[in-house]
């Protein structure tokens, strides 16, 4: 995207802050095209962005946990792994380059000074128009011992939807990563059973990705088949 585009994209809506990645722009209701909208929402022009990096000082506890993890693995291995620091509406996000997950979580759950020895789940996103990094998969943790807690990131390509699972150092995250898969395709390398866990395991694609048709699908209601978007009546 150019620069001159990220510019009409922010123009378009306020909500978009300085630094936030721009990643695309979202046009009518839910973005269904062609549908002989007549609610009056299909002239919305919304902008698609993420919260950009937060520079330091971060605030609260935020700024003893990065200083601390930056020591357990080494300035070198810290600016390897973590690939943007965001804190937004209170929340800590680390966004880890997922060859180096793994080392991440293991520092943080072994260290007595971090101590983030719980996983509270596991969940995915889908951002179409995140070229390259289509796929993400969010991690909460929780320091029982400090108080604390964490969100982890990890972005994939949708070409190559895999990444570590964390079975190893959490094996809470079991069924978590067998939902995230089921919904939305990520593939957790070293899970123990990797299976569907909510549709059948014959179902053909990822209900939560937003490529998933609205509709359309060989679904009955008491006998009735819901059609796609553009198949449906349309008055005028």
């Amino acid at each position: 995207m150019t620069e001159q585009n990220e510019s009409q994209l922010a123009e378009q809506d306020q909500r978009a802050q300085p630094g936030d990645e721009v990643i695309g722009v979202r046009h009518g209701m839910f973005g269904v095209t062609g549908s002989g909208d007549t609610s009056g929402y299909g002239g919305l022009v919304r902008t698609v962005s993420l919260p950009g990096s937060t520079p330091p000082p971060y605030g609260g506890y935020f700024d003893e946990l990065i200083d601390r993890l930056r020591e357990v693995l080494s300035d070198d291995g810290f600016a390897e792994s973590i690939e943007k620091i965001v804190v937004f509406r209170g929340e800590l996000t680390l966004h880890v380059r997922r060859v180096r997950l793994l080392a991440v979580a293991r520092a943080l759950r072994d260290d007595a000074a971090l101590r983030f020895e719980l996983c509270l789940g596991v969940s995915g996103m889908h951002y179409p128009d995140d070229t390259g990094r289509e796929l993400h998969a969010v991690t909460h943790l929780n320091s029982i011992t400090h108080g604390r807690r964490l969100r982890l990131e990890v972005s994939v390509p949708d070409a190559d939807p895999h990444m570590p699972s964390l079975y190893s150092v959490y094996p809470t995250t079991d069924w978590h990563e067998r939902e995230t898969y089921d919904f939305f395709g990520i593939l957790f390398d070293g899970h123990p059973a990797l299976t569907r866990i909510l549709m059948p395991d014959d179902w053909r694609g990822h209900p939560q990705r937003k490529d998933y048709p609205l509709g359309g699908i060989p679904v009955e209601y008491k006998g009735a088949r819901i059609p796609p978007p553009d198949q449906r009546r349309a008055y005028s």
